[in-house]
């Protein structure tokens, strides 16, 4: 079953932030006094390049007078979890909370004006951070920790109840998000089932009279716009938090600690098994067929419908499909490939060309996103990235660059970069699909019978005989396999 899971809200801060990350940092926002506060923060050129945990949280929690700029919460309270469990970062924010509410009431008359401005700009944070990560409260201990601050911040306005309501709203959205993807998390693991699982794995070639991709879809653009789909809705249950889980779980390994709930990585993994599922398919497809006139019309298709993912922005399948046509099984099919107009493929090999690690395939990213953002349509908005090339960048970011500086502080400046990434993606990942849904051809794509590798090569070797002696080896060694099966 494959749902596409809508929570209360997940989105991001409503105002667009890293537009100008790294450039020019939290400009146009009131800086907080660090002359009375922890004095160690770095910044360069106005941007806070690094400090220590203590200082960080300090420029996290709001005053009567200063509020954190929206892209410094969502990249700290993104990163924070790199070196600190969110109960444990929500009990340090509750004490800060405390402090301040204390040193508000001791004047000689309590500024009860003060008094809700604070409490405004705390809730307002607490908002951002059930909205933006509510999975960091999915724990008895961060919602004891919630509550606390909650309580507190509700004696600022005793008289007339509003922040006791707007607490009571937030509590109640975090509830219905957490619930909504617990709900998902437990339909996931119903039906999880590594990729070798998926539909049938044919140890034999099938009768030629089976269905094929072409008696379900014969338009390419169709079938593009059905993969665009199948992709969005499977990235729509990627979070911002499972994407630092690359970082912490790297952590855990190299340090010895459970830093990382590795559990979560689940929703990377699967998102990754459907790039290979849909490679296997690609090559399924081309392989089973027994014609050598049929073989060729369904390679020359795939190569259409890669092209108009490339079109649509749908990178991932767009690199799935060409990754399936170089499997072994299928680029050795030399009679077949005489016959099939290369110029295409050529071109969209071209655009995925591995050297200067994808600078062809990143230039065309760099477009599609800056398309999206001034698109005027939900078709020009749409931008998939290959995703293993995309965990692949956080994870060297992450391990070209140390957490910590040698002065000992937290290397923030690293942070910002990974956050604007992961920023990006998960803003991509919101788009609403504006194309229409075909079920049947869905159902084909998602549950349509793959052959294992072995039976990839057997279908291959009986389409066009072994022409050299390491192939005519291996398939001595299948056809033995299948005679000691019988």
């Amino acid at each position: 079953m494959y749902i596409r899971q809508k929570t209360m809200r997940e989105t991001m801060p409503q105002t667009p932030i890293f537009s100008s990350m790294l450039g020019s940092g939290c400009s146009g926002q009131v800086q907080p006094d660090t002359s009375e506060r922890s004095s160690d923060p770095i910044y360069q050129d106005g941007n806070l390049i690094s400090g220590s945990l203590e200082a960080l949280i300090e420029r996290l929690v709001p005053t009567t007078d200063y509020y954190p700029d929206r892209t410094y919460i969502f990249t700290f309270l993104l990163s924070s979890r790199v070196f600190i469990h969110p109960h444990e970062l929500l009990a340090k924010v509750g004490q800060l909370c405390l402090k301040q509410k204390q040193q508000l009431e001791t004047g000689i008359e309590t500024d009860k004006a003060k008094l809700k401005s604070f409490a405004a700009r705390i809730i307002q944070l607490l908002k951002e951070w059930t909205e933006t990560f509510p999975y960091d409260f999915q724990d008895e201990k961060s919602m004891k920790e919630l509550k606390e601050i909650a309580h507190r911040i509700t004696q600022c306005d005793e008289e007339n109840g509003t922040v006791k309501k707007i607490i009571s709203q937030m509590t109640q959205n975090l509830l219905m998000s957490l619930s909504a993807r617990n709900q998902f998390q437990e339909i996931r693991e119903k039906f999880r089932q590594p990729v070798t699982d998926k539909g049938t794995i044919l140890k034999t070639k099938p009768q030629s009279s089976q269905k094929d991709i072409l008696s379900v879809c014969c338009d390419p653009l169709i079938l593009a716009q059905q993969l665009t789909h199948i992709e969005l809705e499977r990235v729509s249950n990627i979070y911002p938090e499972d994407l630092m889980q690359i970082v912490s779980h790297v952590d855990s390994l190299d340090n010895h600690k459970c830093r990382g709930d590795v559990t979560k990585t689940y929703n990377l993994e699967a998102y990754d098994n459907w790039f290979n599922c849909l490679s296997m398919l690609v090559a399924t497809e081309i392989c089973k067929v027994v014609k050598k006139k049929q073989r060729t019309r369904i390679v020359e298709f795939f190569i259409d419908v890669a092209r108009e993912c490339f079109n649509i922005g749908n990178f991932n399948s767009m690199m799935a499909i060409i990754s399936g046509m170089n499997l072994s099984p299928v680029a050795r099919l030399k009679k077949t490939w005489s016959k099939v107009k290369t110029a295409k493929f050529d071109v969209l090999e071209h655009h995925m060309d591995p050297s200067s690690n994808f600078c062809n395939y990143r230039t065309a990213l760099q477009g599609a996103a800056q398309r999206s953002l001034t698109a005027h349509s939900s078709r020009e908005k749409i931008v998939i990235p290959v995703f293993n090339l995309f965990i692949k960048d956080i994870y060297f970011l992450h391990k070209i660059h140390t957490n910590h500086l040698p002065n000992g502080q937290i290397n923030f400046k690293k942070f910002w970069e990974i956050s604007r990434q992961i920023h990006d993606f998960i803003t991509w990942k919101q788009v609403d699909c504006p194309f229409e849904k075909d079920r049947k051809i869905q159902s084909y794509l998602l549950t349509a019978p793959i052959y294992s590798e072995e039976a990839l090569f057997i279908a291959s070797f009986e389409s066009e005989g072994p022409e050299n002696h390491m192939e005519k080896d291996s398939w001595k060694t299948l056809r033995t396999t299948l005679l000691n099966r019988a």
